[in-house]
């Protein structure tokens, strides 16, 4: 199993190191541009018109990497399930606003109403699946958390909505989803190796993938994913906790993701209790670093660094 994740890993890798440069020069002749908000870091406005919908060379990387093992690891198919719904939905919403101008995209309840659609199919999934089960392993005490099938349902569909949200909106720096991301896949590929879940190939293509992806989408980035590519790692995220029954680990690995939601929502919260007064200077979060002086490497390096140590925190409570 280690040759073959290792085997995944620098296949995903290789796929995105040559697609990048193929699939940039067509995302520029199609002027499939990133816009930048008028009110945001005024840093950001050497952006516009860099190519986004990079997600697509995330998402091609992975499926071409884990159809060469899904024979012999029937588990990836519900993670390449959601990994790829989800990437359908932020396709379709970065193609509404960048190629049919509409700078909304998708409306919220279109958003909502797709990701509810594939997070059903996906608990369907679990509750019929008796090889993976409801239970949820609770960090550092050995136990395992049983729900009601009621409850367990709500909680999938909380985290997996929370999640999904959390590693889009951590998606506005160069380099930052993709570099926090990477580090979350090479712990669940660790612990999908350690305990032989069966998943470990395409924990190990999501880990590649990213790699070959951020020689492009490092500060200063030639190409963004995307929401084709931060929701469909979102559901990545979500998908692969739950079939290791690992999901309360999230808000740990995933601390990140959980900060920059929780930002919005405190934001706008207080925006509209306050009549107009701010609690950061800009949501998310990783913005309001930003505008305190913090350079966009920085940001990244130190949000990079911190989830490695949590990383590092959730094996221990394993």
């Amino acid at each position: 199993m280690i040759n073959e994740t290792i085997l995944a890993v620098i296949t995903a890798f290789v796929l995105s190191a040559i697609l990048c440069p193929i699939v940039i020069p067509f995302l520029h002749k199609l002027k499939f541009g990133q816009q930048v908000r008028d009110d945001g870091p005024q840093a950001h406005l050497k952006k516009q018109g860099t190519p986004t919908m990079g997600g697509l060379v995330i998402l091609s990387s992975i499926i071409i990497t884990s159809l060469l093992y899904i024979g012999d690891y029937p588990k990836i198919i519900p993670i390449l399930f959601m990994t790829v719904g989800f990437g359908v939905i932020g396709f379709l919403d970065d193609y509404i606003k960048i190629v049919m101008k509409r700078s909304e995209g998708l409306n919220p309840k279109q958003k909502l109403l797709g990701q509810i659609v594939i997070t059903g199919i996906f608990a369907c999934y679990i509750l019929t699946s008796p090889g993976i089960g409801t239970a949820m392993r609770v960090p550092f005490t050995g136990q395992y958390l049983e729900l009601p099938n009621w409850l367990f349902v709500a909680a999938l569909f909380f985290i997996t909505l929370g999640t999904d949200n959390g590693v889009n909106f951590t998606d506005g720096l160069d380099g930052l989803c993709t570099s926090v991301t990477i580090l979350v896949a090479t712990f669940f590929t660790i612990v999908a190796i350690g305990e032989n879940s069966g998943i470990s190939p395409i924990t190990g293509a999501v880990v590649g993938s990213l790699l070959g992806f951020l020689l492009f989408n490092v500060y200063p980035a030639r190409v963004f994913m995307g929401d084709t590519g931060s929701l469909a790692l979102g559901g990545f995220v979500a998908s692969s906790a739950f079939m290791m029954q690992m999901p309360l680990f999230i808000a740990i690995v995933g601390l990140i993701y959980l900060v920059e939601v929780l930002s919005v929502i405190i934001q706008v919260t207080y925006f509209k209790k306050t009549g107009g007064k701010r609690i950061f200077k800009m949501a998310p979060i990783h913005h309001h670093f930003e505008l305190c002086g913090w350079s966009e490497t920085r940001v990244v390096a130190v949000f990079s660094i911190i989830t490695a140590i949590l990383c590092l925190v959730a094996y221990l409570g394993l």
